[in-house]
């Protein structure tokens, strides 16, 4: 018992363990200050520029052109106008070490999806769990009943709440005997 809470311990410890993001001091840059960055802000305007070259000006071809050599360098510019390092290539890289100023790199888009892939899943479960109750369950599986899906799926914004009381009543975790078993 000694033994298994000693390697419980360590593996948390291990787990817990967040190295200092100083260790990319001298290969990460901020965007704004890479050559890299600029060499490949450089590259992709100028490939844009050279096809808009081929197009006489004010024609829809030319217009859209336009409209890209823009968007590349707004997006450019809100690379090297952010807290995001790059890389000796010029690409900016995601620090996931823990420090709340690099939350919106990393932590904060991996909770949405988490929260939007718990939402379809729920919603999911939801629908299977309430045709299951209709006269033809194995019809409705197939060919989806619209209405009642999107019912479901408008209501399932608050899952955590409504698995958090799922499983504090029992219903959560199905019962060993309901659970079928292969043969083989």
């Amino acid at each position: 018992m000694k033994n298994k809470l000693t390697s419980v311990l360590i593996a948390c410890l291990v787990a817990l363990y967040a190295p200092s993001s100083s260790f990319a001091a001298g290969i990460l840059v901020d965007c704004d200050k890479s050559p890299g960055f600029e060499k490949r802000l450089n590259a992709s305007v100028k490939k844009l520029e050279q096809r808009l070259a081929k197009y006489e000006a004010g024609t829809p071809p030319a217009l859209a052109l336009q409209a890209q050599v823009n968007q590349t360098k707004a997006r450019f510019k809100a690379y090297a106008d952010s807290d995001l390092v790059c890389g000796p290539d010029g690409l900016p890289h995601l620090i996931v070490d823990g420090d709340w100023k690099h939350a919106g790199e990393f932590m904060i888009p991996g909770v949405g999806f988490l929260y939007t892939a718990g939402w379809i899943g729920w919603a999911g479960r939801k629908y299977v769990n309430t045709v299951a109750t209709s006269s033809n369950p194995t019809e409705k599986e197939i060919i989806i009943d619209v209405p009642l899906a999107l019912k479901i799926m408008l209501s399932g914004y608050l899952w955590p709440v409504a698995s958090w009381q799922e499983f504090v009543a029992g219903d959560f975790v199905a019962e060993p005997e309901d659970i079928t078993v292969s043969p083989r």
